[in-house]
This record gives structure tokens, sequence and C-alpha cells, in this order.
């Protein structure tokens, strides 16, 4: 994956990742699969959308998803987020949702994220790419190990961050994470998926946003302006 850019903040720190064996392995099984005429989300050059949009000093919140979606036109590298002309999916609105009973906020009319992104939000999926119409198709191919560095060189930064960890995967994946629980730096918040077959298990009701905004004005750090912007813009790329 030599040929993709990544914002030089993330390309030092992981740069033994991309010149390991696990991701020319990787690298090659996803060139096979262009070559089969598969079609592959999100595009190559937005593979890495997250860590570009939230340089790795920047980081103040994660949010953890597990696969992009594989719907034409919709995943653009940050995870639960769409392009602005595509429609919501199921688990943002729910989002949305907990975001207006937590902060007051109406739901986006639109579902792109890159607003949240920038102020530090890295939103980040397990597995970067996926096959069209076909869920975790590139699932245990390599990008587990890759994202799981990414999220190790986030908990050993020294300035706390907010892990918000919804459904068992993302419980799963960043349980190392160094908490304030455990005596550590971090606030990790944790509640069921966003899903419409798990939110009304604990996800409304959880209060991740206002919860997140008050760790980092405890800080001293300005809270992330949730609200979306109601024109997003085109998406890059």
């Amino acid at each position: 994956m030599a040929e993709v850019k990544l914002h030089p903040g993330w390309l030092e720190p992981l740069r033994a990742e991309f010149d390991s064996p696990y991701m020319a392995a990787l690298r090659a099984f996803l060139v096979a699969e262009k070559q089969a005429g598969k079609r592959i989300f999100p595009r190559a050059n937005e593979w890495f959308r997250a860590l570009d949009l939230t340089p790795l000093d920047q980081v103040r919140v994660v949010i953890l998803g597990q696969d992009p979606y594989h719907g034409p036109g919709q995943a653009h590298g940050l995870c639960f987020s769409v392009r602005p002309d595509v429609r919501v999916p199921p688990s943002l609105v729910n989002i949305y949702k907990e975001m207006e009973a937590d902060l007051g906020i109406p739901p986006a009319r639109h579902g792109f994220l890159e607003h949240w992104a920038r102020q530090g939000v890295l939103l980040l999926n397990a597995v970067l790419t996926v096959q069209m119409s076909m869920a975790a198709s590139h699932q245990g191919r390599g990008w587990e190990k890759f994202t799981d560095a990414v999220i190790r060189l986030v908990n050993a930064r020294a300035e706390p961050v907010v892990f918000m960890l919804w459904g068992s995967h993302a419980q799963k994946k960043a349980a190392f994470v160094d908490s304030v629980e455990r005596g550590g730096r971090h606030l990790v918040l944790k509640a069921p998926h966003p899903s419409p077959l798990s939110a009304h298990t604990g996800f409304f009701g959880s209060r991740h946003f206002s919860r997140a905004n008050a760790f980092l004005e405890s800080l001293g750090q300005k809270p992330i302006d949730w609200r979306l912007p109601a024109d997003p813009g085109p998406a890059a790329g």
C-alpha cells in the first residue's frame, strides 16, 4: 500500500505496520480482488480517510465501527458516516435520536460526519474495506491488526481521550485501553450498539455525547460540536 497517501502524523508511527508481511498479504488480496472485477468500497483514496481527517496528535474522541457500508455510494472512510446525498442508515438514525435526547440537537437530514472528524473525533472501522453487497467480506485479512495498532497509538498518548464503544465488538477491540476506571488516563464509555436490533437495550439513554464533552471540558478542552451543518458540502474525492 505504499501508493496510498497517509497523514504524516500517522505514517511514521505506523511504518512498521505498512512494512509488515501481513500488510503485504492484505495488499495482494485487495489487488487480486480488483483484478477479478469485484467492486470494493470505499474507494482506495478513502481507505485511510479517518486517519487523514483526524491526525494522531488531534484525536480527542474515538468511535469504533466494524465494517464499511457495502452499498454503492455509501462508504467514504468514516465509520457510521455516509456521503451527503445518501439516505441516513438506521444505526445513524438512532445515534441522532440519542444525541437529540442527550443534547437537544435535532437530527441532521444527512449522514455526513466529517464535521466531527475535523474536530478530533476518530471515526475508525475495524476493517477498512468491503466487497459490494457482501458484509464482512474482508474480515480476517489483516485490517483488524492494522486498526489495533492505530488504537494502541491513541492509547499510548499522554493526553486523555474519550473512547465511545458501542456494542460488544468495539468493546472487545479496545479492551486494552488504559481507562480511568482502572486508574488510567482515558474515559471509556460503553453501551450497546445503536443498530435497531439493540439500541433499546441501553444505547438510548447512555448520554455518551454529553459525558464525552464534560470530560473534555474538565481537561480544559473545547467540547465537540456534535451539531452537524445543515449543508455538509460535497464529499472529497
